[in-house]
């Protein structure tokens, strides 16, 4: 990995990215909800909206990194993005707000992991597993950089200065890494290779009428639900459980960290637990997290508890989620696959800021936990089925 320049340039890429672009929302929440004096489920709406703009163009960019406009995709997704994030910077009204994430949504599409490992998918075929193992244990760290960050920048600046930081760091360092990366993962890349000629593939037009797709994709999707809603109202939890802000930005930003543990385990069991059962491992720990979580109180070793295993679960579904689909899909026309695969996902991931502001405010965080726990065993029930249908 590390003397793989195309992969720490896509991991530079990927964390400076991912930490301003996408974890600058739940960390500014509360500093939005308190200047702005917009309700809770009006913020939220917007991330919603922000992935649900992701989710539909994921299609389109699959399709123009299977043409092997990769590079492109990712340097103009990450400028647009710097753009946006600083003329967000200025908002006065909700509507600006909104129109600012959903365009923050089509750079979601163009940047974050999906068109990321589609383009390591596509540029390295069978060792695409070790490759995206490689970047997001360094992505990992993305929350561990924003969360801390940007708390320490809105203390002192406020929020609007701390956005235009922010979105200098995506102009200066996350654009120009991600064009880079792609564009020498696309030139080393063997036109017509033997094996993925040689390999059976679903049509990616077809992947729709098959019941393996919905099971596979809907599984997962619940999965992003359970780690959208519990992120982006986990510093909203803690405040409401009366913990100090600063231990609970330190425990948001140790979720980072524990994502790259669980990678890290991953790795080294890679030779004695198959992908299915790191699957499996992934939805059971996942729901137990929520439930500890649940059941923590403001107790600092339940909520370290949490952290670990919810980091850890999730850490490791960046992984295997598009090496599973590489499994049961095929290789061949990745980027049109992880692109009709990513739109569900993200329906769900789109769905679970606003999902939670509305359970929370007709019952309270209680139920949002309790909900989410349901729908990780739902999301296991629903992948064990798919995996016989496959089988």
């Amino acid at each position: 990995m590390f003397r793989d320049r195309q992969l720490l340039l896509m991991a530079l890429g990927q964390i400076t990215v991912w930490a301003s672009l996408l974890y600058v929302f739940p960390a500014l929440l509360l500093d939005w909800e308190m200047s702005m004096a917009w309700a809770r489920s009006e913020i939220t709406g917007a991330i919603t909206l922000a992935i649900l703009v992701s989710g539909f163009f994921a299609p389109l960019v699959g399709n123009w990194i299977d043409r092997g406009l990769g590079s492109l995709v990712m340097g103009f997704g990450s400028i647009l993005g710097a753009f946006s994030l600083y003329l967000l910077s200025f908002v006065d009204m909700i509507w600006q707000f909104y129109l600012g994430w959903c365009v923050i949504g089509f750079a979601f599409a163009c940047t974050l992991y999906e068109p990321c490992f589609a383009i390591v998918t596509r540029c390295r075929g069978a060792h695409a597993k070790q490759a995206i193992i490689g970047i997001t244990l360094l992505a990992g760290f993305a929350g561990a950089i924003s969360f801390p960050l940007a708390h320490v920048l809105s203390e002192a600046y406020g929020w609007r200065q701390c956005l235009r930081i922010f979105a200098l760091i995506v102009l200066f360092i996350s654009a120009p890494a991600l064009w880079s990366a792609s564009r020498q993962l696309e030139n080393e890349r063997a036109p017509g290779d033997s094996e993925e000629r040689a390999a059976q593939h679903i049509k990616p037009l077809r992947l729709t009428k098959l019941p393996l797709f919905w099971l596979l994709s809907i599984s997962f999707s619940l999965l992003g639900v359970v780690h959208g809603v519990t992120l982006h109202h986990l510093l909203a939890i803690l405040d409401q459980r009366s913990v100090a802000k600063d231990l609970a930005v330190t425990i948001a930003a140790f979720i980072g960290p524990m994502q790259v543990t669980g990678r890290l385990i991953m790795t080294v069991s890679a030779a004695h637990v198959t992908n299915h059962g790191v699957a499996i491992f992934c939805f059971i720990f996942m729901g137990l997290s929520v439930l500890i979580l649940l059941l923590a109180g403001s107790n600092p070793s339940l909520l370290v508890l949490f952290v670990i295993l919810f980091g850890c679960s999730y850490g490791i579904v960046s992984i295997i989620r598009p090496v599973i689909a590489r499994d049961l899909l095929g290789q061949n026309q990745f980027g049109a696959k992880s692109g009709a695969l990513a739109l569900v996902y993200l329906l769900g991931s789109a769905a679970a800021p606003l999902l939670g502001a509305l359970i929370w405010r007709n019952g309270g965080y209680n139920l949002v936990l309790s909900v989410m726990l349901l729908l990780s065993l739902s999301g296991l029930m629903l992948y064990l089925i798919a995996n016989r249908l496959r089988s």
